[in-house]
């Protein structure tokens, strides 16, 4: 079965599965202030990996907020997963844009001997605690996934509550370069691995959008051990894209063809990039919610779900 027959089937299941839900469930749903009467669709936002590229996906937010799309749960892996926890910490558009700003290899990283990887994320701990609002998942304004994989296993491992650090550590935890970070007699490691883009670790919700970011293969040949794993991992990752794409309603790709994986000196060519990506998905975006949003119209308020979370988005800084 191609991978086109695949998506209609998965579309279809998701629309049938909302469908069944929408019946199962009896009382209305509080509105967010302001909003008009019925059932505004709940968006999931999943945010890929992509280490320094990965600050692309603030771009992407700085779109959706200022166009007033309200996102009701986050997923993130790698460095997507940094953005999204800072997101729903609520922190502004500017002050993440802030600190992407003042973030170089030395802000969370710090060589090591190479027994397990070259180097360890530990300091990240300290970046994070002055960046997010907050340091555990009950304290989150937004429901967040945190997707990191099992070395042993290959499994994916889903964070949702307890302490943020030590998932975000593991999810950034590339193989080969950072130490694997130990957690309930697991080895964990990066989970672009298993989840390029997480939106399979996304709670129930009515439409999902997936923030990918495009890395385009070397125009040289390697000249390091980072670069031919970096590049290894990319051809996974592509191989492997059916696995999120055959579950999401949207995808906006963010093209970074001329980024190296550590470019945090460009954090606002990187941001500006995921500006443009996402001003162009936002009309399929706005179609697609519109398209909920009459699906549900023509359904009683009574059998409308009642959703775990229905925030609207932080307000960016004047």
């Amino acid at each position: 079965m191609n991978s086109k027959v695949t998506a209609q089937l998965g579309k279809a299941l998701r629309t049938v599965v909302r469908e069944l839900r929408r019946f199962a469930y009896t009382s209305p749903i509080p509105r967010v202030r302001g909003e008009k009467p019925g059932r505004r669709p709940r968006l999931g936002l999943a945010l890929g990996g992509g280490f320094a590229r990965g600050l692309a996906h603030i771009g992407v937010l700085k779109v959706l907020v200022e166009n007033r799309i309200v996102i009701d749960a986050l997923a993130g892996t790698s460095s997507g997963s940094i953005v999204a926890a800072a997101y729903a910490s609520g922190c502004t558009i500017e002050e993440m844009a802030s600190a992407a700003r003042h973030t170089r290899w030395s802000s969370f990283a710090r060589w090591t001997l190479p027994r397990l990887g070259f180097a360890t994320n530990e300091r990240m701990e300290s970046l994070l605690s002055k960046t997010l609002r907050c340091r555990s998942f009950e304290r989150l304004k937004l429901p967040l996934a945190i997707v990191a994989a099992d070395i042993a296993s290959g499994e994916e491992v889903i964070f949702r509550e307890g302490d943020l650090m030590l998932p975000l550590r593991a999810s950034c935890s590339f193989p080969g370069l950072f130490v694997p970070i130990e957690h309930g007699g697991r080895m964990l490691i990066d989970g672009a691995i298993v989840a390029g883009v997480p939106v399979s670790a996304l709670p129930d919700v009515d439409v999902v959008v997936a923030a990918h970011v495009q890395c385009n293969a070397l125009r040289r040949r390697p000249t390091s051990l980072f670069e031919i794993v970096g590049e290894s991992f990319r051809i996974t990752q592509n191989l492997n894209q059916s696995s999120w794409r055959d579950h999401c309603d949207l995808s906006i790709e963010v093209d970074l063809p001329d980024f190296r994986w550590d470019d945090f000196g460009r954090a606002d060519d990187l941001i500006a990039a995921g500006v443009v990506a996402a001003r162009k998905a936002l009309p399929a975006l706005r179609n697609l919610l519109q398209e909920r949003a009459a699906e549900f119209a023509t359904l009683e308020p009574r059998h409308a779900p009642q959703p775990s979370f229905a925030y609207p988005p932080p307000r960016t800084s004047p």
